[in-house]
């Protein structure tokens, strides 16, 4: 019973055209990429759209749940809060990424591993200190994370609050903290894809 929480609803105003559409690896866009990867881990990709994309459920591949969030544009807390109400109350892990954090299978692997192998309430991945995504959570943080508000600046109010026993899982390259979010960005990444 582990599920991945697919943050997919931003207006992607940097990258001036929708993230979820971007070509990613052969014959794949950006989202069905990370929705694969999650899916070959065994995990349940819940995927929040906004309604400006929700066209983009037909792109999500069989296995993957996705939702929309009608307040998208109140901030990335009301995705998180509107994917959270579609994962079961028995979850045993949940991860959280955002569709333009595109990771190799590896990346999960490994996370989940230590995740697992901890008894972890959080794991992160890290690369020289810094902390990247995406996180796992394990049951006991449901609690927590149906309270986060954007006022309180969401996730990061979690992170603070529980830093210490955070499992941070280093790695040694930077794709752990890669966020496409330029088409500067994107385009170097796509070169280094191929």
């Amino acid at each position: 019973m582990n599920f991945a929480i697919v943050l997919a609803a931003g207006k992607s105003t940097r990258m001036g055209t929708c993230k979820t559409s971007l070509p990613w690896g052969a014959g794949k866009t950006l989202l069905t990429y990370q929705l694969e990867q999650w899916l070959s881990l065994g995990f349940i990709p819940v995927v929040v759209l906004g309604l400006h994309n929700s066209q983009k459920q037909k792109d999500c591949p069989p296995g993957s749940l996705t939702v929309i969030n009608p307040d998208s544009n109140a901030g990335k807390t009301t995705s998180l809060l509107t994917g959270l109400q579609h994962v079961p109350q028995d979850f045993e892990v949940l991860a959280i990424s955002a569709v333009d954090q595109p990771r190799k299978l590896e990346i999960y692997q490994t996370l989940l591993v230590a995740h697992q192998d901890n008894s972890a309430s959080i794991t992160a991945p890290t690369y020289q200190g810094k902390m990247g995504h995406p996180l796992l959570f394990n049951n006991q943080m449901r609690s927590h994370l149906q309270n986060i508000r954007e006022e309180t600046l969401g996730l990061r109010q979690i992170i603070q609050e529980f830093y210490p026993i955070i499992c941070q899982v280093e790695f040694n390259h930077s794709s752990v903290l890669l966020d496409i979010n330029t088409p500067e960005i994107y385009k170097s990444q796509l070169d280094n894809l191929q």
